[in-house]
């Protein structure tokens, strides 16, 4: 009985198709672009980070104390003193960003040794790149605070009169996407003569915190 023999089939090598070794070289080229221009643009971002769009602290300066009210009354027996008085507070707030900043509502305040005896309030506002704004503020002492202060009888008596003007102010610079919060103070010594009614010596000092 014949057996029918089966051809064998000569195995095939396995070569790679042309075609798909160009798909996958494009493949390769294209992640390699977008990974190229993700890298680009974070350098360009981090470089503006670092330079232009550094964020900086906002510029407070107290142009001048000035007193607009000063009235008293000294009673010898027993010692006691009435007080009115009013200081006029000019300041500037510079924004050195090149992107606009928001302040908070903060305030102004009048100390006396260490005590506060008065505050003004200041509105929330907002600043643009390179720009500046003034505030003019009233502090007005609170009477009531420095009725039955010793000190201040012998500070009329002496003819000088030292006062404090505190301002804080918290301010928000957004640079790329953050948030980064400033805090502004000035502190400003200054020495009313009683008898001139006038400010001849003051000193402030700045600070500034990020």
């Amino acid at each position: 009985m014949d057996i029918e023999k089966k051809e064998e089939q000569p195995l095939r090598s396995v070569v790679d198709d042309p075609s798909r070794k160009r798909k996958r070289r494009r493949c390769i080229i294209c992640w390699s672009s977008v990974i190229g221009v993700i890298l680009t643009i974070a350098l360009i971002i981090l470089i503006l980070s670092l330079t232009v769009f550094k964020a900086k602290k906002p510029v407070m300066t107290v142009n001048s104390v000035s007193l607009e009210d000063l009235n008293f009354s000294l009673n010898p027996i027993p010692a006691g003193v009435s007080l009115n008085l009013s200081l006029a507070l000019d300041i500037s707030i510079e924004n050195p960003n090149k992107v606009s900043i928001k302040y908070r509502t903060s305030s102004a305040s009048l100390r006396y040794r260490g005590k506060e005896v008065g505050n003004v309030p200041i509105p929330a506002g907002k600043l643009g790149s390179d720009d500046k704004t003034q505030l003019n503020l009233t502090l007005t002492v609170f009477a009531d605070r420095l009725v039955s202060d010793s000190d201040l009888y012998r500070d009329l008596v002496g003819g000088n009169l030292p006062f404090t003007t505190y301002t804080r102010i918290k301010a928000k610079v957004k640079v790329l996407f953050v948030n980064i919060h400033v805090t502004s103070t000035s502190t400003c010594d200054v020495n009313i003569d009683v008898q001139s009614r006038s400010i001849p010596d003051q000193n402030c000092r700045y600070k500034n915190k990020i």
